[in-house]
């Protein structure tokens, strides 16, 4: 008589969609620093140097790259169990 792996599934569906609310809530905390970081770089301005546009590119894609991560580690969660 083996154990059931799999588990509860609902619950595993409650703790990725917990995973997915924080994630979303931290988001609007990021939205201010990148904001600042922006300024702070002054992407705005027209005369800025290479470097200083490759940062500002990287700080542009830091909020895409943090939703990939919340999703990625959501789905992960569910297949873990569903795969197991």
């Amino acid at each position: 008589m083996g154990m059931n792996k799999k588990g509860n599934i609902y619950s595993v569906i409650l703790i990725s969609v917990i995973i997915f609310m924080v994630g979303m809530i931290m988001v609007n905390f990021l939205k201010p620093e990148i904001t600042t970081a922006r300024t702070d770089l002054n992407c705005a301005s027209s005369t800025i140097t290479d470097g200083t546009k490759l940062m500002c590119l990287n700080v542009d894609i830091v909020l895409v790259y943090f939703i990939i991560l919340v999703l990625s580690l959501t789905i992960g969660v569910i297949t873990d169990k569903l795969l197991i």
